[in-house]
């Protein structure tokens, strides 16, 4: 049985976002306000199907999947490119690769104890971020 993912997380540390921003050519005034927000992610799960969402004061993002269906996701909120996105098991992480312009394009996330870990991933560079459940 994979991991429930379901819940409220609450952003902790954010390293090297702004790498993988820059990364992704994100225009500087963006980086600069995107870097000091504090997110927070809601995942509702049901099976291998998942309904996300990251909010923050500056921007929401929302994506919806099917653990093992590709699909067209258009990153409207985050650097406006339409990518083919992909997210498998990998026992209990889920990786996504994401294929477009941009190299190596991707995330990896997991859970230990009530902490969500989430590895962004563009080129070379790598965003590690965690988020603790709410209460």
């Amino acid at each position: 049985m994979p991991a429930d993912y379901n819940g409220r997380w609450e952003m902790v540390t954010n390293e090297n976002f702004e790498e993988v921003m820059k990364a992704l050519d994100i225009d500087f005034a963006t980086r600069k306000i995107a870097s000091h927000l504090h997110q927070t992610k809601v995942i509702v799960q049901k099976g291998d199907k998942f309904e996300t969402q990251t909010l923050s004061t500056f921007r929401n993002y929302e994506v919806n999947f099917t653990i093992g269906e590709e699909f067209e996701e258009h990153t409207k909120a985050l650097d406006n490119r339409k990518v083919m996105t992909l997210v498998t098991w990998d026992g209990d992480k889920l990786v996504c690769v994401q294929r477009g312009e941009k190299a190596n394009r991707g995330w990896k996330q997991w859970i230990e104890g009530d902490l969500l870990h989430l590895e962004i991933t563009a080129l070379d560079k790598v965003c590690k971020q965690v988020f603790k459940k709410a209460a």
